[in-house]
């Protein structure tokens, strides 16, 4: 269970308002969600006496919570339907944080956005799309799911990795997906980070322990999907980092993976947001709200616990190792500072990677 000055999810949600792993690409998949047949858009005419005229939402993600997601839409319009004789359809797209951010901003008409890391959430408020308070006008500030990084090894863990210092090792080749363009990436870059703070070091051994270890990545894929890929099915790398939320329900889903977590570790938020210029744009903004909302309900939550996100710390969970060290995003001054200090161009990331030239 997370432990730490930050609560879990389910907590925070509770105070404020009680795949097998995941392919995902970046074209737009259509989840008819209601009764079959068409799928009409919102500017459809009215289909029956009392029928509401139907609504079409465009959810665009990060490629791992789309298990949940699925059966979370499915709830909401059975839900909706009974409740306002309205039919409510989905689209839905997945791939990298990063990567979906900016086709977000480059057009893809996104109503809702689901994605790894808040930095990228910021960017949307940037480009003048989302509220730039988006996070106060919603529970738990945003943050609908929560969990750690994990380190999968390969079977019976031959290389013993324990922690993240291990990664640094010279006989240790891992794998991880491009900061650049995965917000997963950069939770697992902070997470190394995180993990020599906590060890004592000042940023100089930071830089320097972090400097070791990613000269050990073997590939740096466009996000996590393709990153574990690139371990489990192509055979690259003695480890990966990977949220622990999705190794615990790949192995689950049969598939055959050790994995350790180590306890200093990073508490890993993912937020969704309201694209207020699309929604506005679409007159959709009352089914959307009423989603988003839905997302934190007990029952949504439920299903972010089933897929491995961390749930509340009174919930024994014999799935979720116990973090001695928890750090925060907060610590280092939030994802704005984060992603200019580590990530954008110039930064201890691209520094790194012209050293391992």
């Amino acid at each position: 269970m997370l432990r730490g000055n930050v609560m879990t999810v389910s907590q925070r949600v509770t105070s404020s308002i009680a795949g097998v792993l995941i392919g995902a690409g970046l074209s737009l998949s259509l989840v008819a969600c209601g009764r079959g047949g068409d799928t009409p858009s919102a500017s459809n005419p009215q289909s029956g006496a009392g029928q509401k005229k139907d609504v079409e939402i465009t959810l665009v993600g990060y490629a791992i919570p789309k298990a949940a997601h699925d059966v979370i839409i499915k709830k909401f319009v059975a839900k909706w339907q009974q409740e306002h004789n309205q039919k409510v359809t989905f689209k839905q797209t997945y791939g990298g944080s990063g990567s979906q951010t900016r086709a977000v901003i480059d057009g893809l008409p996104a109503d809702v956005v689901h994605l790894a890391v808040g930095g990228d959430v910021n960017k949307l408020a940037q480009a003048s799309l989302v509220s730039a308070d988006w996070a106060k006008k919603l529970p738990n500030q945003g943050i609908v799911a929560q969990s750690v990084v994990a380190i999968v090894t390969r079977p019976g863990n031959p290389k013993q990795i324990k922690s993240f210092t291990d990664l640094a090792r010279p006989d240790v080749k891992w794998v991880t997906a491009n900061p650049k363009t995965s917000g997963g990436a950069r939770w697992n870059f902070l997470a190394l980070w995180n993990s020599a703070v906590k060890s004592g070091g000042n940023e100089a051994k930071a830089t320097e322990f972090v400097t070791t270890a990613f000269k050990n990545v073997v590939v740096q894929p466009k996000d996590a999907r393709e990153a574990t890929d690139a371990f489990v099915k192509q055979g690259q790398g003695d480890a990966l980092l990977n949220y622990e939320n999705e190794t615990i329900f790949a192995k689950e889903k049969g598939q055959p993976l050790d994995y350790v977590v180590p306890e200093v570790n990073v508490a890993i938020d993912t937020p969704v947001a309201i694209v207020d210029k699309n929604v506005d744009k679409h007159g959709n903004r009352e089914v959307v709200e009423a989603f988003v909302k839905y997302m934190f309900a007990p029952e949504s939550q439920a299903e972010f616990v089933k897929l491995g996100y961390r749930p509340a710390a009174t919930v024994a969970d014999p799935r979720f190792p116990k973090i001695k060290t928890l750090g925060t995003v907060a610590e280092y001054g939030g994802w704005d500072d984060v992603q200019k200090k580590f990530f954008d161009d110039g930064g201890i990331y691209d520094k790194i990677q012209a050293e391992k030239k």
